[in-house]
């Protein structure tokens, strides 16, 4: 009876292994077709058409929301018409950018932009006035007389800006200051033109007497 040694078969097959992997490949690699990458180009297509959407991406897209329109009934009373006579459609309102809903904001006042030389029909009349503070000072001392100042009245009969043109004791707390700081708190009626309240300059003086 014959043994083999198992080691001497498996030794016999490895070589015989190795020649047909090595021809698989081999035949693998000259059969199979060639391959090649290529790198990524992005492309930017625009559309104009609705029709050039694809379907998929259509059916995603919502339509815009119908926009209600109001409708204005206007009745023409054509009986004082004669038949010759054509109606002409004349375009008045155009689009506005100003919302009725934003609170209208009046532009600030200047104080002391109103012209010199203004004209007017009715001027303007002080309806509640303030005596100016004499100091103990200027009693003492004896001085008194007039403060000469060119007042601003504005539309609404308040006063804006204030000049001294003729000078009595200038100086932080002087008679023509006291006399700035009485008028300021005047109020007067407008001057007006054709019954239109208009803003003006008035010349008065402030008088400092001794009792």
């Amino acid at each position: 009876m014959k043994h083999n040694d198992w080691k001497e078969v498996a030794n016999g097959y490895y070589d015989k292994a190795m020649s047909l992997a090595v021809l698989f490949l081999l035949f693998a690699f000259l059969v199979s077709p060639k391959l090649e990458v290529k790198p990524y180009e992005r492309r930017e297509v625009q559309i104009t058409d609705v029709e050039e959407i694809p379907p998929e991406i259509r059916e995603k897209i919502k339509p815009p929301e119908e926009q209600i329109k109001p409708e204005i009934e206007i009745i023409i009373d054509d009986s004082d018409m004669d038949d010759d006579d054509e109606l002409e459609i004349v375009i008045s309102i155009d689009k506005t950018t100003i919302n009725p809903f934003e609170p209208v904001i009046a532009p600030k006042i200047k104080l002391g932009e109103t012209p010199k030389l203004v004209i007017y029909d009715d001027p303007p009349e002080p309806i509640s006035r303030v005596h100016p503070k004499y100091p103990a000072f200027y009693k003492n001392a004896g001085i008194e007389g007039p403060v000469w100042l060119e007042v601003e009245v504005l539309m609404d009969g308040s006063v804006g800006a204030i000049e001294v043109i003729g000078s009595l004791a200038p100086g932080p707390g002087g008679l023509d200051e006291k006399a700035v700081e009485a008028v300021r708190k005047w109020e007067f009626t407008p001057a007006k033109s054709g019954g239109t309240p208009v803003a003006c300059w008035v010349t008065f003086p402030i008088e400092f007497k001794l009792e």
